[in-house]
């Protein structure tokens, strides 16, 4: 899939260069591109991408101005057994720490947290119902900058617990973000915290990404144990540094796609199949995540040079490779699981044209596609 100018009319009713979205339907309002504006930045759009809600002001402008769906329309899944269970009230560590937990499921957007939570914490949103989350929050926030989402809600995340099987697990939405905190790389203490703290068997990082390569769909979701930093900005020092865990159980993918059905018609109208999963073996060459320092988005000219470096890419799970691997034998098992929200971009234009289109396809399908991902999430928890 190629989405152009042409590709975003159809399927979301709008064309953001010749009849952009008005400034109400942004959460970040300098993320707003009038008429093409060159001087929109990299940082507004990651933030936009971040703090955009669906399920607020902003989130009904867009979708009174646009075909895109929310939320509203989500359609329970049905599940075969093995249903995740809300706890009722949130299970809690000593001292303000999480609590202990057999997994650990942390995400990331606005958006992608509404979705997680309707899918494996339900009863619970994530914005209006998680627990704030300020173990350490005075001095880890002391490396982060000013304006970052961490600080501006001033907490390092929230959270809610729930059980799948026999297993008890800790959902947690980070606001602390490797492209936002600033270049301390503060995300890497929140990790390093929450690890400790949930002393979990697995670990699982899930989110949205922009597919590289035009064979990804939107809701194709990647499952991988391979993480690589592709960092050309704040974190260079960080460029090419890779890190694997072990080889997922994919025996419940098959069921995991099957319940994809129940929300799939809110997809893209131009899918042309169901949602795939696409499992990374750990001997493969050039595949994984990719985590960027930059809105990085895949472009039909190759603009970002991310063809054959990876299968999407996103902007944080390599930090949990890194801690993991500082760790050493004590880290856990942890696995990317990541969803494509927005598939390969058409060179045409600008490129902040190009951005601006990826951004505004994430907030059509970002929550769509996170249903699928958190699905698999629920796989691999019934696996283990």
């Amino acid at each position: 899939m190629i989405a152009d100018r042409k590709w975003v009319e159809r399927n979301i009713g709008l064309d953001p260069l010749s009849r952009p979205a008005p400034l109400s339907t942004f959460a970040f309002r300098r993320a707003a591109n009038s008429g093409g504006n060159v001087h929109i930045q990299d940082a507004d759009i990651q933030r936009e991408i971040i703090d955009f809600d669906s399920e607020g002001a902003e989130g009904r402008e867009f979708l009174a101005f646009t075909t895109a769906t929310g939320l509203s329309r989500f359609t329970d899944i049905p599940w075969p057994s093995n249903a995740p269970i809300t706890d009722k009230t949130p299970h809690k560590g000593r001292a303000g720490a999480l609590p202990k937990a057999d997994v650990l499921v942390v995400t990331w957007t606005v958006d992608e947290a509404h979705a997680l939570s309707r899918v494996l914490t339900p009863g619970k949103d994530s914005h209006s119902d998680y627990v704030s989350y300020t173990h350490n929050y005075d001095a880890i926030s002391q490396d982060m900058k000013p304006g970052c989402p961490a600080r501006q809600a001033k907490r390092l995340g929230a959270y809610w617990t729930g059980s799948i099987g026999n297993k008890s697990v800790v959902y947690f939405k980070s606001d602390s973000h490797m492209s936002q905190d600033g270049p301390k790389l503060p995300n890497q203490k929140v990790w390093t915290q929450i690890l400790q703290e949930t002393s979990p068997n697995l670990v699982i990082t899930t989110g949205t990404a922009g597919g590289i390569g035009s064979q990804f769909e939107v809701g194709d979701v990647v499952v991988s144990p391979l993480v690589r930093f592709d960092c050309q900005k704040t974190f260079r020092r960080l460029d090419g540094l890779q890190y694997a865990s072990s080889a997922p159980n994919a025996t419940c993918f098959a069921l995991a796609k099957a319940l994809f059905t129940a929300n799939a018609g809110q997809l893209p109208k131009d899918n042309t199949r169901p949602p795939s999963v696409t499992t990374i073996g750990l001997n493969q060459l050039n595949a994984g995540i990719l985590t960027t320092d930059f809105f990085g988005f895949d472009t039909s000219n190759n603009f970002y040079n991310l063809q054959s470096r990876g299968d999407v890419s996103e902007m944080g799970d390599a930090v949990l490779g890194m801690v993991a691997k500082t760790m050493g034998a004590s880290a856990p098992r942890w696995i990317a699981v990541r969803n494509v929200s927005d598939p390969q971009i058409k060179a045409e234009g600008t490129i902040r044209d190009q951005a601006h289109l990826a951004a505004q396809i994430y907030k059509a399908f970002g929550r769509w596609s996170t249903v699928c991902s958190a699905i698999v999430c629920w796989a691999l928890i019934v696996a283990e």
